[in-house]
């Protein structure tokens, strides 16, 4: 759904690795923003894009370097403000007459503080108590600034750490606004907003009522199947699906044999009950547990079961006269992510299950509903819809399900045991009211059978680990700090209530090194 509505603000992205974090900011502003890698803005795009504003991102590569990443000339002769992070910082003074110069020990990397040099606008409510934190990553140092700009903070390292012409309203900053550890960072962007003029119109009841109009422009009188897992965001597509057309969407669910306790269930009921929507319920499990019975590589597992979805869907979609078109719940990190900044190939961690190779082979179309949303907006926008709390506030859950929290090989009694035991921990973090503060909990099932006593006898069962992780987007996470209490709870009830498992253990990794997931 190509966003027109809205006033729009274009981040250039020149490869930092938290330039979501800035649309995470603007986004939070009410704003909308757009992430398009520098290569890709001609001035053609810029012309069709018209933004309101422009930010040039951070990125790891040297303005000294030839051949080094460029903003585009006619972005500085729209008349628009502009505002450049660290590299982009570079970039401007390079580019509209300043040097840019490597080493000379002028490399700030971690926490730095600004000290004020007169007062910008862009900086209202800054240095109230003093020196200002920020975060510095930065090799190059501009050494010379522009015709026009002036000096508005320095730091120890960074004598231009905040110069602008504010005649043209152009800013630029060698520090990292977006993140964290620059406290005031929000400020700085709401200044910056204020002063290009933006209404902040970018909520979700106006973003409901534009995505209901392009899906029933782009549908029109035909079919949509929405393959639905239960998960957030494909219960927040189907519905916003099903208010824009009606009867006119068909919902499959497939139960693969590898979803939660109860979970199938739960999913079927609260959509047939509360929505009166046309729906599927696939019963899978003996096609798609035959396959994977003895499996054990992760990737072998993640291509069957794709496979596996892919030809149910095919049947299923036969069987509906009409369907044109597939509804797909992208989020607009996995945009980002599909667009190469470097124009080459990703090292591939791991493979996603998702539905987005089934239009190929079906040849339907695609609705993707959610493509403009960041987690958390779609997480509003099902309040909006009124879906209930229960639904929108579920952990993530992967498409693939409980095979890849088995790592070795899949086994029926694996599964259970599994199940069982991924209840009670729910359970009990549910129970100590820690479930909305996790982004993440489950128990993986180890491929590794330890010795036990219990009732005086021996034992030889199935180790466990329990993981929970605290994230905001997914992209990194750090291990939920459990107390010693709260562990030895629930490795006490796993190990009393599920036959099977004799040994808990607790996985504290964090992602970077570690994915969230087992496999």
């Amino acid at each position: 759904m190509e966003n027109t509505s809205h006033d729009r603000l274009l981040i250039i992205d020149f490869g930092s690795q938290v330039t979501q974090l800035i649309a995470r900011r603007l986004r939070e502003l009410n704003v909308y923003c757009e992430i398009h890698p520098y290569q890709n803005v001609t001035d053609a795009f810029l012309a069709g894009f018209a933004p309101k504003a422009i930010i040039f991102s951070g990125g790891p590569d040297s303005v000294t370097r030839e051949g080094s990443p460029r903003a585009p000339e006619a972005a500085f002769n729209m008349g628009v403000p502009i505002l450049g992070i660290c590299y982009g910082q570079q970039v401007m003074m390079h580019q509209l007459g300043g040097r840019v110069e490597s080493g000379h020990g002028t490399a700030e990397f971690g926490r730095a503080y600004v000290t004020p040099k007169g007062s910008l606008n862009i900086l209202d409510g800054w240095f109230t108590e003093g020196d200002e934190q920020v975060w510095m990553s930065h090799g190059d140092h501009v050494s010379e600034i522009a015709p026009g700009f002036a000096v508005y903070g320095t730091s120890p390292n960074a004598p231009y750490a905040i110069t602008a012409d504010p005649s043209r309203n152009f800013f630029a900053v060698q520090f990292h606004p977006e993140v964290h550890h620059t406290p005031n960072g929000a400020r700085l962007f709401e200044n910056f907003l204020k002063l290009a003029g933006f209404s902040g119109d970018w909520t979700m009841g106006a973003y409901r009522e534009q995505a209901i109009a392009a899906i029933r422009e782009q549908v029109g009188d035909k079919r949509v199947i929405c393959g639905l897992s239960g998960g957030v965001d494909s219960s927040v597509a189907a519905v916003l699906i099903h208010e824009a057309i009606g009867d006119q969407l068909t919902c499959v669910f497939v139960d693969h044999g590898l979803l939660r306790q109860g979970e199938a269930e739960e999913v079927v009921t609260m959509f047939r009950d509360n929505y009166n929507m046309a729906l599927i319920h696939a019963d899978e499990q003996e096609l798609f547990l035959s396959e994977l019975e003895g499996m054990s590589d992760p990737e072998t597992k993640r291509k069957t079961i794709g496979r596996l979805f892919i030809d149910v869907f095919q049947k299923h979609a036969n069987d509906i006269e009409g369907a044109e078109f597939l509804a797909q719940g992208t989020l607009y990190p996995d945009v980002i992510e599909s667009v190469s900044f470097s124009g080459g190939p990703s090292v591939t961690i791991k493979s996603h299950h998702n539905v987005g190779g089934l239009p190929k082979k079906m040849g339907l179309k695609l609705v993707e509903p959610l493509r403009e949303l960041f987690k958390d907006e779609v997480r509003a926008l099902g309040r909006e819809l009124g879906l209930p709390d229960s639904f929108i506030g579920r952990h993530p859950f992967p498409g693939p399900g409980l095979a890849i929290r088995c790592p070795g090989e899949i086994t029926r009694a694996k599964l259970d045991i599994l199940r069982q035991a991924d209840a009670v921990y729910i359970d009990q973090i549910r129970k100590h009211g820690l479930y909305d503060e996790i982004w993440q909990a489950f128990v993986a099932i180890l491929p590794v059978r330890t010795v036990g006593v219990m009732g005086d006898g021996r034992t030889y069962d199935y180790a466990c680990a329990l993981r929970a992780v605290t994230s905001v987007d997914g992209m990194t996470a750090d291990y939920y700090p459990f107390s010693h209490e709260f562990l030895g709870e629930t490795a006490t009830r796993i190990i009393n209530e599920v036959k099977g498992i004799n040994r808990v253990t607790y996985d504290i990794t964090s992602k970077p090194p570690g994915t969230i997931e087992w496999e």
